[in-house]
């Protein structure tokens, strides 16, 4: 059902996470529902993370799935880096194996990923759209000293950011941003060229089916209330290869795709061999 370890460069094979998911990009500036053929950003989510801005940190609350999805997601580019070679063994075991390295944390929220891969040595950016977001970011992230220096928060879009910032990045994550913006291909095609060559690239999203749709809205939303209702779509959702064809054509290699279940009753996560809920992956800008 789950494995402790982070499999190393996993084919193409994908996972699934179960039950739990996290919160949407709100890819935006603060206009409820704009939208724009040439923009990611969907002005609907505005509203529902402004609102959530003040619970994003209470661990035990709303937001305890996305805390607990930590074990997993730091794993992921710690390992992932080794593996694509931008992290040697010893770096990699020490207690800051990021050190040196600049990572975009794209919809970041509050900093709930930003904040650990800072505490591991990385230079960290988070951009996020929702001003509401930022505020909390930095608020939160006053309080530790050890991190002051090594994040920046910014409220900017993927593309408002990419302008100033092509080609770098050694990584750049967008974790449970990509079901909730518009017009994915703008979007990926915004984050890659913010990497430099030989970077990678990390996703955590859903999957588009049936069984997602089951678990991830129904239950989780509607049922369990592990989540604000109305925070996911299916027809937002990817699939895998959908993914990997669009990272293909900006310049990148799928270097692994994995799935992730979620066991709401313990509040952990899980590597898992299925893909019909929830996945990871790791590309590589080639050039």
């Amino acid at each position: 059902m789950c494995c402790n370890a982070f499999p190393k460069m996993v084919p193409l094979r994908l996972c699934q996470l179960s039950l739990k998911r996290s919160f949407r990009y709100v890819t935006t500036i603060n206009q409820e529902g704009f939208k724009n053929e040439h923009s990611t950003i969907d002005g609907d989510d505005i509203k529902l993370y402004n609102e959530l801005a003040d619970k994003w940190w209470e661990d035990r609350g709303d937001m305890k799935g996305l805390h607990a999805l930590n074990k997993l997601r730091v794993q992921l580019i710690r390992d992932g880096l080794l593996n694509t070679g931008q992290l040697d063994l010893a770096k990699w075991q020490s207690s800051r194996p990021l050190q040196g390295l600049k990572i975009l944390d794209v919809g970041c929220g509050g900093g709930i990923l930003s904040e650990p891969l800072a505490r591991i040595g990385a230079e960290v950016t988070g951009i996020d759209a929702s001003q509401n977001m930022i505020d909390r970011a930095n608020l939160h992230a006053q309080k530790d000293t050890k991190i002051g220096k090594s994040v920046t928060y910014i409220c900017a879009t993927i593309e408002e950011h990419m302008n100033e910032h092509k080609d770098f990045y050694n990584a750049v994550v967008a974790s449970e941003v990509l079901e909730h913006v518009t017009h994915k291909d703008l979007f990926l095609e915004a984050c890659v060229s913010t990497l430099k060559p030989g970077g990678s690239i990390f996703i955590t999203t859903l999957n588009r089916t049936l069984l997602m749709w089951a678990a991830g809205i129904v239950m989780a939303e509607y049922v369990l209330g592990l989540v604000p209702k109305g925070t996911h779509e299916l027809n937002k959702c990817v699939k895998p290869h959908e993914v990997q064809a669009l990272l293909e054509r900006y310049g990148c290699s799928t270097k692994l795709v994995h799935g992730m279940m979620y066991n709401f009753l313990s509040n952990e996560w899980f590597w898992s061999p299925n893909t019909n809920i929830n996945y990871a992956l790791q590309a590589v800008r080639k050039y």
